[in-house]
């Protein structure tokens, strides 16, 4: 009796190593798209400008994913292809790292990007002798501090409106340089909804330690160090995007929008009118 249940668990142990062997060969028959936050498994069937067409294990429906999402693709044969489009954008983890975000008006470099919301800025010269360039720079400056509020790490620019100084004369005033921008804030990855919902556990009252502001006509962000209760009522996700329903002390807004987290603290962001906040939330 010993003996013959000692060949049937060798024989079952043989047939568990040879089915190992089999899925592991059989997953070495695919090729594998690494996007930023997931693999695919499947058969790279065309790689064109802007995207990359595949088919699913035993399928024949092409599908596409935009370039833009793309790290890398290891091919069954072993070779690694990477994608300049995905590993160009830089991190943006605060709003002091807006010098990270990039500004485009290329539209086909923003396709399959997550998109955060619209932002606009507005710079004008103190005078009629105003420097043209700075005004510009400005605007820039403001825009992409918009888009970092958002946790953004590219904006696509859809438009730009700038004027020059203008003297005036005996019959007419004069103004100065203005520069105009609008346009959508994108990013190549957005923060995860069940880690986050993990480090929030079952609490629902955390503390705000600082605010960034950054209203309309400023020149530039503001950023305080406060003390704020900040209640969850709520939190969706809604396309990717987290969005907490709550209240935050002495604030009408109730619509929070999670830009970034860490271990840490975790930012929301809103805009009330003309004016665009980013607080800063701590888990302890």
């Amino acid at each position: 009796m010993y003996y013959l249940t000692k060949t049937l668990l060798i024989k079952l142990s043989f047939c568990v190593f040879i089915t190992g062997i089999a899925s592991s060969a059989a997953y070495a028959q695919t090729d594998t798209i690494f996007q930023n936050s997931q693999k695919i498994a499947c058969s790279v069937k065309e790689i064109t400008p802007e995207a990359v067409k595949y088919t699913y294990p035993g399928e024949d429906i092409i599908n596409s994913v935009y370039k833009n999402t793309i790290q890398k693709i290891v091919f069954k044969s072993g070779r690694v292809q990477t994608f300049a489009e995905a590993t160009s954008y830089k991190t943006v983890n605060s709003v002091n790292d807006f010098e990270n975000v990039t500004v485009t008006a290329v539209e086909g470099e923003v396709k399959g990007l997550y998109k955060l919301g619209d932002v606009d800025s507005k710079a004008k010269g103190t005078t009629v002798y105003s420097n043209q360039e700075r005004v510009k720079q400005r605007a820039y400056r403001k825009l992409k501090i918009q888009a970092a509020m958002l946790g953004a790490n590219i904006i696509y620019l859809t438009n730009q409106r700038t004027e020059g100084n203008k003297y005036g004369s005996y019959y007419t005033s004069g103004s100065s340089a203005e520069t105009n921008l609008t346009g959508v804030a994108y990013s190549n990855i957005l923060p995860d909804f069940e880690k986050f919902k993990a480090l929030i556990g079952n609490r629902n009252v955390f503390t705000a330690i600082k605010r960034f502001k950054l209203w309309a006509s400023d020149s530039d962000v503001s950023e305080d160090e406060i003390n704020k209760k900040f209640v969850i009522n709520n939190i969706t996700n809604e396309n990717g995007i987290i969005i907490i329903d709550g209240h935050l002390d002495k604030e009408d807004n109730t619509r929070f929008q999670v830009a970034s987290f860490s271990e840490q603290t975790f930012s929301v962001a809103f805009r009330d009118k003309s004016t665009a906040y980013n607080f800063v939330i701590g888990f302890q």
